[in-house]
């Protein structure tokens, strides 16, 4: 095993713990043993030949064992971009008065610690909106809890955009978004994102259509998932695309 590797700690955009070592490999949680050691796989693992560089650490965060047979370039800049926006995280976090917190002097503080390899304060930028949205408080703290009537669910028509709740699911399509599902469905594109799902869902779930006559793409309906569930996606493409 290697000598003198620098351990920071970061996370995944999923929020679980990651691990970067000598700030050149990233390194996301993937199960903790009997002992309460926890076991990290390489990011790349699964993208090149499936080479499953690990590393184990106890609960010190002291190395028990690692394997460094890596299969893929360094990548120095992705790393500095993970513990940037940890870090910015964690001040966030700590702060008694997120909202009041200058983040751009904390930027510069953070930047001249890691030093010449670090991202651009634009590159972060969004990371930022997204950790200090997380602060604002909320009277909703589990999926249950999301009303089914709610006057924030009315477009300015006084039309009701919320079309489908149960259990797992919630689906947001207004009567413009049905419509061009009708007259664009050719291609329909989907996306699904970890970035600005309430802590109590699992994903955000996002369709859009190409308007060939327009040459604009258009969101046509979005979700809050409970869950990954075949199930709930079928219900989800029930409710909008096969509706509409």
């Amino acid at each position: 095993m290697e000598e003198n590797l620098i351990i920071d700690i970061s996370e995944s955009n999923k929020g679980k713990e990651q691990i970067i070592i000598n700030k050149k490999y990233k390194f996301n949680f993937s199960y903790k043993r009997k002992d309460n050691s926890k076991v990290y796989k390489c990011t790349e693992y699964k993208k090149i030949n499936k080479r499953k560089s690990f590393i184990i650490l106890n609960d010190k965060k002291e190395i028990l064992n690692y394997d460094s047979s890596h299969n893929h370039p360094e990548n120095e800049y992705d790393v500095s971009l993970s513990i940037m926006k940890h870090k910015i995280k964690d001040g966030i976090e700590k702060s008694s008065i997120p909202f009041g917190i200058k983040i751009k002097p904390l930027y510069n503080k953070i930047s001249k610690e890691m030093g010449l390899i670090c991202p651009e304060y634009n590159s972060i930028k969004s990371q930022i909106s997204r950790n200090l949205n997380k602060k604002l408080p909320s009277n909703v703290t589990t999926f249950a809890e999301i009303p089914s009537e709610y006057e924030y669910y009315k477009t300015k028509r006084g039309e009701n955009f919320m079309i489908f709740k149960n259990s797992n699911l919630i689906i947001f399509q207004s009567s413009f978004q049905a419509k061009l599902f009708r007259e664009y469905n050719d291609d329909i594109f989907v996306d699904g994102t970890f970035f600005i799902v309430p802590k109590f869902s699992y994903q955000v779930f996002i369709t859009r259509t190409y308007a060939k006559e327009l040459d604009s793409f258009y969101t046509t309906s979005f979700a809050i998932l409970k869950n990954k569930e075949q199930e709930t996606y079928k219900i989800y493409f029930k409710f909008t695309i096969y509706k509409s």
